[in-house]
């Protein structure tokens, strides 16, 4: 299964922002490996001096959206795995923020980080590989938004690459 099997409706509208992030090269499994390989590469390739640069006031430095994207893979896989179980209980967003100031990944060091990120990568790789077909097509609702199990999966990277994105633009 690749980017271009999921269909309009099995994600929120302002996901598509993500979803465009994601290569058509690959498929799922694929792309969760080799985007995690990019991420890691790419973070260990930004100058020292950089990884607690803000760019304005009040924004995250760079550990603090390493700890996002970690945060944020734990809940979309934690989405996908109620709803691949067939769980129709309507899942909560969650306010990024909130998490960031209580994380502290300030006082973390960056491999500690990029550590756990592999880990948890690791953790959903071998989640969507257990899911069937017909688990991958469930639907469920999250966020007030109705989003398939597959749709997920492609979210969790395009979202990791939107903060590349972000890291390019407003961080180097």
């Amino acid at each position: 299964m690749k980017i271009t099997d999921i269909k309009e409706g099995e994600y929120a509208p302002y996901q598509i922002n993500y979803l465009n992030l994601v290569s058509d090269e690959w498929t799922l499994i694929e792309e969760l490996e080799v985007s995690l390989a990019n991420f890691i590469h790419f973070v260990r390739d930004i100058p020292m001096d950089k990884y607690e640069y803000r760019y304005a006031e009040g924004k995250w430095d760079i550990k603090d959206i390493i700890q996002h994207v970690i945060d944020t893979e734990r809940i979309f896989a934690y989405r996908a795995l109620r709803i691949a179980r067939g769980d129709k209980t309507p899942l909560p967003g969650f306010e990024e923020n909130d998490y960031a100031i209580s994380a502290n990944a300030g006082r973390r060091h960056l491999q500690e980080l990029l550590t756990e990120l592999s880990l948890v990568r690791q953790s959903s790789i071998f989640l969507f590989k257990s899911l069937t077909q017909d688990d991958l097509l469930k639907t469920g609702t999250a966020s007030g938004y109705t989003v398939s199990v597959r749709a997920l999966g492609f979210i969790l990277i395009g979202h990791q690459n939107h903060h590349v994105k972000i890291f390019k633009e407003r961080y180097l």
